[in-house]
């Protein structure tokens, strides 16, 4: 079985190239013309918000006209509208307990069902959580959906994502939490959760599973590693019972010198995949072929979220939260 090879306190100076309160800034890099079909090539990257301790797990709710993202740190889910901005839309997002505690705490992947119900990964819990309450009044109630395997607690569930057929998917790395000591699996995991409620380990290999996604076709399975020794994604075909095989890597960013990891990441309606990744988003076709990247300059991004359109991609990165309208 693996074991953790990075500390929250090591989470963090890997992102500490960002961590000064500069505005970033970014430039479109087209490396297949491709992406002018994807990104007009006038789209700007404009900082809709600040002033965060460390931004992730974005969605975009169009009922609402809303995006949440979690602030995971500060252990809050922010909203950020056009009307009004940035606001707090529930506190606690992820940790929930009395006993004061540090570091990663907060809520970090969400997700929106297709009754409209909010999924939480939330880290200080160790679980997966539902929001008990309606999105256009939230109150910080939850119950959990997914928070052990094996009768062991979780980790820190990282990210999430829902298929056609009712099977959740997440990875399991241990960023969230406090120490090592309180870790009860001894290996950082992908799992998948079928309609029925019960939890199967589909991979135990991966050494810090993050990003996690499932292409629009719904027969690949996209996976990012935020090991800084091994920065990658890979591919696994799903099987009609939802189990996977045939692993493969999608692309190996491995050698690249520029700060970041492989972390959350997004999937168009096309099969493209906006891949948060050293020096930016990258941008893949369903190949695993790299179209560009957004390179970002001033911060590290970790995750981002498309609108239903596929027009506008929102970026968390650190304390700020950026978008571009790319076409």
């Amino acid at each position: 079985m693996k074991k953790p090879i990075l500390t929250l306190i090591g989470f963090a100076l890997l992102y500490s190239a960002g961590a000064q309160d500069i505005k970033p800034t970014a430039t479109v890099e087209y490396v297949s013309e491709e992406l002018s079909g994807i990104i007009k090539k006038d789209a700007k990257v404009e900082v809709i918000a600040e002033g965060f301790q460390f931004t992730e797990g974005p969605i975009w709710v169009a009922k609402e006209k809303m995006l949440l993202l979690s602030d995971v740190p500060a252990n809050t889910i922010y909203k950020w509208t056009e009307a009004e901005g940035k606001e707090v839309f529930l506190k606690p997002g992820g940790y929930t307990g009395t006993t004061e505690r540090g570091g990663f705490m907060g809520s970090n992947g969400l997700l929106l069902t297709p009754d409209g119900k909010l999924w939480i990964c939330q880290h200080g819990d160790r679980r997966i959580a539902e929001l008990n309450t309606s999105l256009s009044d939230p109150k910080p109630e939850y119950s959990t959906v997914a928070g052990e395997y094996d009768g062991k607690k979780l980790n820190s569930p990282n990210d999430l994502t829902l298929s056609k057929a009712g099977n959740l998917y997440f990875t399991d790395p241990s960023y969230g939490l406090a120490s090592d000591s309180k870790k009860e699996i001894d290996y950082q995991g992908v799992y998948k959760m079928d309609p029925t409620g019960k939890v199967t380990m589909l991979l135990d290999s991966i050494d810090q599973p993050n990003g996690i996604a499932i292409f629009p076709d719904q027969k690949t399975l996209l996976v990012s590693n935020s090991d800084p020794e091994k920065k990658r994604w890979y591919a696994y075909d799903l099987a009609k019972d939802g189990s996977i095989t045939s692993g493969r890597i999608f692309y190996d960013a491995s050698n690249s010198s520029e700060p970041g990891l492989c972390d959350g990441f997004k999937i168009d309606k096309k099969g493209n995949v906006f891949a948060s990744g050293p020096g930016g988003i990258w941008i893949f076709n369903k190949s695993g072929e790299i179209l560009g990247k957004i390179k970002l300059e001033g911060a590290t991004a970790a995750n981002c979220a498309l609108t239903p359109d596929g027009k506008t991609l929102f970026i968390t990165a650190e304390k700020h939260l950026l978008r571009m309208k790319m076409r």
